[in-house]
């Protein structure tokens, strides 16, 4: 809400609070909506400010609440100004092979980041973002590294290895910017021809960067990010001691990065369809020792949030589930509880 003067009421505006005369009469009930003769008799009541709703007193979901807030207005001016900057660096290293300046790409990290309180409230921010079709490859990565700043700090990593995963994140991905954008961002299933073809990006990244005077690890992570512990991955289907330890940072970075990020063909998923996701057969293809850790602290972070089931029942979240982190146990607002470890039918479709 906002405090506005009754000289500048307009009609429509819906009153935010109740509207008491100095006798301590009722004048006006929250949700009434401004008209002419409200104003009138709020004038005859020489009431001088009113509360008025803003859109933000409308918004249901965590989500959309954070959507509407003037510090993520402010994020997203910034971030929007930064990525054409970010855009260019790496296109003109790709396409003319100009050496990228890694104290530039510091300074666009610095500058969007301070724009969070927190970690937690910069992966809310980057969760509402909303790209360009032109700039998704860009944003992957961008989004990449300002997340690996967050999981390096909750993954307990030194100083120097933050640094050194927020650079991973900025460079990892590049591959991708010499295929197709119809090919990277094609809706539905892709061909096998097609995915053959998308999986040479980890080998052009390397080839990219091998001659750069870049950490070997950022060069190791832009070729095995997409290897897995149990052999699955490419493009040499290591197992989980031959890949390099940031390859598997930016493995678990790569994949939240994918889920929580709106694409043409769906929205974003919200951090329990996240943590399910990873739950299904994560331990197995990722390092146990560096995802478990995290989902339980993005699980975490949720603790207290109303959600909406499957069912259109509400609840608060009141305890995470170790063993099963996307399911925790709820409360609803009778004291009734909800433990959705043992009601595999339900899901946690909103967060509020």
């Amino acid at each position: 809400m906002k405090n506005v003067a009754r000289m500048t009421l307009e009609n429509g505006m819906v009153i935010g609070e109740d509207i008491y005369s100095y006798q301590n009469e009722l004048l006006y009930p929250k949700d009434t909506v401004v008209t002419e003769k409200v104003i009138a008799r709020l004038a005859r009541h020489s009431i001088i400010c009113v509360a008025i709703k803003e859109d933000i007193d409308y918004a249901t979901t965590h989500f959309e609440k954070v959507r509407l807030s003037s510090e993520f207005k402010y994020f997203e001016f910034t971030y929007n100004d930064c990525m054409p900057i970010y855009s260019q660096l790496m296109t003109d290293f790709v396409e003319k092979r100009t050496p990228v300046r890694m104290s530039k790409l510091m300074d666009l990290y610095v500058k969007i980041t301070s724009c969070a309180r927190s970690g937690e409230q910069l992966l809310d921010f980057l969760y509402n973002m909303l790209p360009r079709e032109d700039a998704m490859t860009h944003a992957h990565c961008l989004n990449s590294a300002l997340i690996a700043g967050v999981f390096g700090t909750w993954w307990r990593l030194s100083k120097e290895d933050i640094f050194l995963l927020i650079q991973c994140g900025f460079f990892y991905d590049i591959g991708k910017l010499e295929l197709p954008q119809e090919l990277l961002w094609k809706p539905g299933k892709l061909t096998d021809l097609d995915f053959a073809k998308l999986k040479t990006h980890t080998m052009l990244g390397f080839n990219l960067l091998k001659d750069q005077n870049l950490n070997e690890h950022v060069i190791k992570a832009t070729l095995m990010h997409h290897e897995r512990c149990d052999g699955s991955g490419y493009p040499s289907r290591l197992q989980s001691d031959q890949i390099d330890i940031f390859a598997k940072y930016i493995a678990v970075i790569d994949a939240y990065e994918a889920m929580t990020s709106a694409r043409t063909y769906r929205q974003s998923l919200n951090p329990f369809q996240v943590i399910e996701n990873f739950e299904q057969e994560g331990y197995v293809k990722f390092d146990e020792a560096i995802l478990r850790p995290l989902l339980y602290r993005i699980a975490s972070t949720q603790l207290d949030f109303n959600v909406r089931l499957s069912n259109d029942e509400e609840a608060q979240i009141k305890e995470i589930n170790k063993a099963a982190l996307a399911r925790p146990l709820l409360q609803k607002e009778d004291g009734g509880l909800i433990d959705l470890a043992k009601q595999p039918d339900l899901k946690i479709v909103a967060i509020y």
